[in-house]
């Protein structure tokens, strides 16, 4: 073989073994992407907002509480429609303040989530009147948070489910009332109904500090795979137009990108506040109607046994007859929920 030969053979071999090379990375670059795909879609996505550890890691300043309006006294407490801001957006909701003279490190307070009521027709002084006078005249400051989007709160009504913005607002409520001077900072308790429920339990795994006792009526506290598999509501659901589509567009987006609960678990126990019961410090009573046709009772039945399991101070009554709003046993529940609160936040018991 001469040396032109030879010269055109080893082109020959270095142009396949660069070929070869080339197509090596080629085929290395595109599995690499392809794994890196697979791993986001698998893995839990920590920087999703609505995840607990991203919810974690964000700030929640709240804002001096404004006086708005002067409304009637109740008995024997005064109430304003109040202010604070949360994200920037304005956020309005129904404050009662105890007559009399201040306690030496100010009132003890009771955060009030309510439940789901339309937007656009919700009104900062109706509804849950009797709940909140309840805890009102036995000496509590309660604050009612509208919520985003509610009534004349500014902001888009997301929702609590697939949204963080609505335990969004009632964070930042909370560090508003730390600031306020008539509050006691370290006596702070949370109640919530059915969706406020879901909202005070989402709390109460985000701020494992300040919360001193929740007491959750009637909760969406199911897990994510109970709320979108397992809730039959025997009683139709019809919020708003707009409220519907952006409730079934942030479900959707979520769904679409991460796939279904079944599908990829990793990610939607990284946004469920029952997958963190075990670092919930506040002691918790769950109260649920034995026939609410709204929010299944399994719910509350199935957080009370994580959290007991968990080793958690927890309570639990069922309420035989009683709807969603437990009126039949308006009076009984009241009384439990006074009695918690006055143990483990006027108390200032953490055990």
């Amino acid at each position: 073989m001469n040396k032109q030969s030879i010269f055109l053979s080893t082109l020959i071999l270095l142009f396949i073994l660069l070929l070869g090379i080339f197509s090596y990375f080629l085929k290395y670059k595109n599995g690499a992407e392809e794994v890196s795909k697979t791993v986001a879609k698998i893995s839990p996505v920590n920087t999703n907002p609505l995840s607990i550890e991203a919810m974690r890691t964000k700030s929640y300043p709240g804002s001096n509480l404004t006086i708005e309006q002067t409304l009637p006294d109740g008995s024997n407490y005064h109430q304003y429609i109040a202010s604070y801001l949360s994200d920037g957006l304005k956020i309005y909701g129904l404050l009662t303040v105890p007559m009399g003279d201040k306690p030496k490190t100010g009132w003890p307070v009771i955060i009030f989530n309510h439940g789901y009521i339309d937007p656009s027709q919700y009104q900062t002084t109706e509804r849950y009147v009797a709940y909140v006078d309840y805890f009102a005249k036995n000496g509590y400051i309660v604050f009612k948070s509208d919520y985003r989007g509610n009534g004349n709160s500014e902001g888009d009504p997301l929702g609590a489910y697939y949204s963080p913005a609505y335990a969004t607002d009632v964070l930042n409520a909370l560090s508003s009332l730390k600031k306020y001077p008539q509050a006691d900072p370290n006596r702070i308790g949370m109640w919530g109904h059915s969706m406020g429920g879901n909202i005070a339990l989402r709390d109460l795994v985000v701020d494992t500090k300040d919360i001193k006792a929740a007491v959750i009526w009637g909760g969406v506290v199911g897990s994510y795979n109970d709320m979108i598999n397992n809730w039959q509501r025997k009683v139709p659901f019809r919020p708003g137009p707009r409220e519907l589509a952006l409730r079934n567009s942030g479900r959707q987006s979520l769904i679409t990108k991460y796939g279904s609960p079944s599908a990829n678990p990793t990610f939607w126990n990284s946004i469920d506040p029952t997958n963190f019961v075990s670092d919930i410090t506040a002691p918790v009573q769950l109260d649920a109607g034995g026939s609410d046709e709204e929010v299944p009772v399994a719910f509350s039945q199935s957080l009370y046994e994580k959290l007991k399991n968990a080793g958690k101070n927890v309570e639990f009554y069922v309420y035989p007859g009683s709807d969603h709003n437990i009126s039949q046993g308006f009076d009984l529940a009241m009384q439990r929920s006074l009695a918690f609160f006055d143990k483990y936040v006027k108390g200032g018991e953490n055990s």
